[in-house]
């Protein structure tokens, strides 16, 4: 059942995912905008943050074609940021969250005739390319070396292959913007995850730390986002939104603890124990059938200990993007939030420091 609340009359943008980490950026700075912006969100999301900026909320579901019928009435572009998030969960999480989910709200799209389909995917739908010295491009294939039970990945790939047959052959006018590891407020995975890590006196450094760290503040992506839906020549582009300037994975770290006020994290685990030691324990809790993910995986090492770079020379280049954010304000606006939102969490972190 589908229930709307406030509604304005107009063009609008739709966004999903909008209580979400990016999702939430997008939508704060869409009405900074003078965007009109409508959310569709599950039927018991809190949508506090959402209404305070004058949001328009639309409650339902995005794999029910009345929802999504619904939300996109007289909607001018749609953000496409909801899906499963984490690398934890059964196949058929990522296949109704992502795969499900995206190809009801595409298929609506195109029968509302909406003027752009901004889908946020991520880095991810490379797969996992080998270490190398130079960086990905979108040039690059799809689905690279995807791992065994790795549905998180294998959910990305698949639902921009679905969204491109889509594009290139039902009229969804269609750009993509592949993000990699997002951090910043209202984050509930990775910032949190960080902070008991740090509370709990375990944080360590992947490797040797001085590897490249593609990390980005969700503000920035949120810009990236905007420009390329706003540029009509970026209609059948895909964009990689991955960094805000090189840095590597111990200065990332060292400013997460100095906005902690911590020490900064000096000891190191050597990658393929740290990989090795994500599967077993992966494989160990998949066969105990538990529902929260285990303290390491291979994915979240190999964020922290990969060797590899994506490019965003195209996103500068063609819509003439630059993070408006160093990392150091980004990561100290970030924790900033989370003092003021869980202020135990962060005493928990400086108690352990």
């Amino acid at each position: 059942m589908v229930q709307i609340q406030s509604g304005t009359s107009g063009d609008r943008v739709l966004v999903t995912g909008a209580t979400g980490l990016l999702g939430s950026h997008l939508a704060e700075r869409l009405t900074a905008r003078r965007h009109r912006v409508r959310a569709l969100v599950r039927p018991r999301s809190r949508t506090e943050f959402l209404e305070s900026l004058g949001a328009e909320i639309v409650r339902g579901d995005l794999t029910d074609p009345a929802s999504c019928a619904a939300a996109l009435e007289d909607v001018a572009q749609v953000y496409h940021c909801a899906a499963k998030v984490g690398d934890w969960g059964a196949w058929r999480e990522f296949q109704v969250g992502c795969l499900d989910a995206t190809r009801t709200l595409a298929e609506a799209a195109v029968a509302a005739g909406v003027g752009r389909f901004l889908h946020i995917s991520s880095t991810s739908a490379y797969g996992h390319p080998h270490d190398r010295a130079t960086p990905v491009d979108e040039t690059e294939p799809l689905g690279q070396n995807v791992w065994f039970l790795d549905h998180y990945t294998r959910s990305k790939v698949e639902c921009e292959r679905l969204l491109w047959t889509m594009a290139d052959e039902g009229g969804l006018p269609l750009t993509v913007i592949r993000p990699s590891w997002l951090f910043g407020e209202r984050d509930r995975t990775t910032v949190p995850r960080f902070l008991r890590e740090f509370g709990r006196g375990r944080m360590l450094v992947v490797g040797r730390g001085e590897n490249p760290l593609s990390a980005v503040y969700a503000g920035v992506v949120a810009d990236a986002a905007i420009l390329a839906a706003n540029d009509p020549d970026s209609r059948g582009e895909a964009y990689n939104i991955t960094n805000q300037g090189r840095i590597t994975q111990q200065e990332f770290l060292d400013l997460f603890a100095d906005a902690l006020g911590l020490p900064r994290v000096r000891r190191h685990v050597p990658y393929r124990l740290a990989y090795a030691g994500g599967f077993l324990l992966e494989m160990q809790d998949r066969l105990l059938r538990r529902v929260r993910p285990p303290r390491v995986t291979r994915y979240g090492a190999w964020l922290l200990g990969r060797s590899l770079e994506y490019s965003t020379e195209k996103a500068r280049t063609r819509l003439g993007w630059q993070p408006a954010l160093g990392y150091r304000e980004s990561i100290e606006r970030t924790i900033g939030w989370f003092r003021a939102q869980d202020p135990e969490l962060i005493a928990r972190a400086r108690r352990a420091g």
